[in-house]
């Protein structure tokens, strides 16, 4: 038999309606050609997805989350992925890699535009897959141009590939049979962040932990419980549930019910670590300190986490701990500090000498909204080059504080960031970093946490940001005298089978 032909397309971010940041052709690192393909280790010779299909690699581009994407990047890398895929001639089925939430200048569902320009290269007979972040917003769009979607179960997202895996499989099993897949999709009028919706706490943990069992029943092929983006402001954030199977009667009544699981629990989500101010945040640090406790404390700097579509170079937290002389006097405590961008700065920082003393401004040249560029006035420790994210780095010690400066946005969510230049994160008293709940690896090397409430443009209080444009009514901005309509709308092949037809796109 022919094997199927399946395209590989996509470009992901997560991005922050209040970021002051604009992603441009250098947040983007793109794949083409065998590069693509080696992206995913389950498509290596001899793997058994590699041998079930033929695999185009087409186009990806992949950065890490920030704020909008500009416009004329956006629409050159829709326009390289159109006539892509117009080059590979008939195609049977495509691999849309997307995160979920990207947004685009003056688009209002980017990931809804270019799945559009996909199907209609493609045409209405292609199955589309999607492996999307669990933080994706599903706009009507993006739901009906879908075919097999599919979203992370864990958060931190540990099983990223593991689900890329998953949606290669099902996307050739369907390609193996002669109907197309049928999907109930229930939107639930949830918005939170993900701070308070991680499955290493509850309900998040019992609400993810049961979809690997529900899987398995008779009828269904996949299913996917998003939890929505918090930091985009646009009519498509939101909460959704997604079931694809065969059987109509059991993918819908296993939507709602996950969906009324979802709801019930709404009132039960907290913070997944202790959250406080930063002011606390440091008294807890230096009493860790003061008991003799093992090291380090970590300290997350959330409003500005560029994990989360933070700006990365927000002043706010560096500035109030470079002002506190219990961190820069005699026996301080040593804090690293992650981080602040600034190619100004860095081009001063570099014409020094490893050990002088350096008087810098840095910071703040993107996003000045809640804090001015901050003065650093130390001994600098420490240069490094060639970081593929960051670029050039400098480290400047200031009594205990290592300040971490970088040309390029960088996000230090993993001990090797800190390794690569230098620095021990189990040997320092204190780890601040931009950052919300902790990643894998600086998880196991905490020894006590805090996550600090600080401002920026993925401040965890969203009221304070002022959403505007989410269909309201919506949990937690608004009570609800009744249970909201939870019933599963049926789509097959861009059409809806029962429900939500003619509504707006949300």
């Amino acid at each position: 038999m022919t094997k199927p032909r399946i395209a590989i397309v996509g470009m992901a971010i997560e991005s922050s309606a209040y970021a002051a940041h604009r992603a441009g052709y250098r947040d983007f690192p793109v794949l083409t050609g065998d590069a693509l393909i080696e992206r995913y280790a389950f498509l290596a010779p001899g793997e058994p997805l590699a041998e079930a299909a033929e695999w185009i690699p087409v186009f990806m581009a992949r950065a890490i989350p920030g704020g909008a994407v500009l416009r004329e990047v956006y629409d050159d890398f829709k326009n390289r992925i159109v006539e892509g895929l117009r080059a590979a001639g008939d195609i049977d089925g495509v691999y849309f890699d997307i995160h979920g939430a990207m947004s685009v200048v003056g688009l209002e569902d980017a990931e809804g535009d270019l799945v559009t320009a996909v199907r209609e290269v493609v045409g209405p007979n292609a199955l589309i897959t999607a492996p999307m972040d669990l933080h994706g917003n599903m706009s009507e769009t993006l739901a009906l141009a879908l075919d097999l979607p599919t979203c992370y179960r864990l958060a931190p997202h540990e099983d990223a590939w593991a689900t890329k895996e998953r949606a290669a499989h099902r996307l050739v099993e369907w390609l193996g049979k002669d109907e197309k897949p049928l999907t109930a999709w229930v939107r639930v009028p949830i918005l939170l962040p993900g701070e308070k919706t991680s499955t290493r706490v509850e309900p998040a943990r019992t609400l993810y932990a049961q979809l690997d069992e529900v899987e398995k029943k008779a009828g269904i092929s996949d299913l996917g419980l998003w939890i929505g983006y918090a930091w985009a402001d646009e009519p498509r954030c939101h909460a959704t549930v997604m079931v694809t199977g065969d059987d109509a009667a059991v993918i819908s009544a296993e939507a709602e019910r996950i969906a009324g699981e979802l709801w019930d629990a709404r009132d039960e989500f907290a913070f997944v670590g202790p959250p406080g101010t930063l002011d606390e945040a440091v008294e807890a640090g230096l009493a860790h300190r003061a008991s003799g406790a093992e090291k380090p404390y970590l300290i997350s700097d959330s409003g500005d986490n560029p994990g989360a579509g933070g700006s990365g170079d927000v002043t706010w937290t560096l500035t109030r701990l470079l002002a506190d002389e219990r961190l820069t006097g005699e026996d301080a405590p040593i804090t690293y500090v992650a981080s602040i961008f600034d190619h100004g700065a860095i081009e001063q920082i570099f014409a020094h000498a490893v050990g002088d003393r350096i008087d810098v401004t840095a910071g703040a040249r993107v996003d000045h909204r809640v804090a001015e560029p901050v003065r650093i006035r130390g001994e600098l420790l420490s240069l490094h080059e060639g970081d593929p994210a960051a670029g050039r780095i400098a480290v400047i010690g200031v009594g205990g504080i290592r300040a971490i400066v970088t040309e390029f946005r960088k996000a230090y969510h993993d001990v090797a960031d800190f390794h690569a230049i230098g620095l021990d994160p189990e040997a320092a008293d204190i780890v601040v970093t931009k950052i919300g709940y902790l990643e894998p690896t600086l998880y196991d090397i905490a020894k006590g946490w805090t996550l600090a409430l600080t401002p920026g443009p993925v401040d965890q209080d969203l009221e304070r940001l002022g959403h505007s444009r989410i269909v309201r009514p919506m949990f937690p901005y608004d009570a609800f005298d009744e249970r909201p309509d939870l019933s599963a709308a049926l789509i097959r092949g861009r059409r809806y089978v029962r429900g939500f037809a003619g509504t707006a796109s949300a």
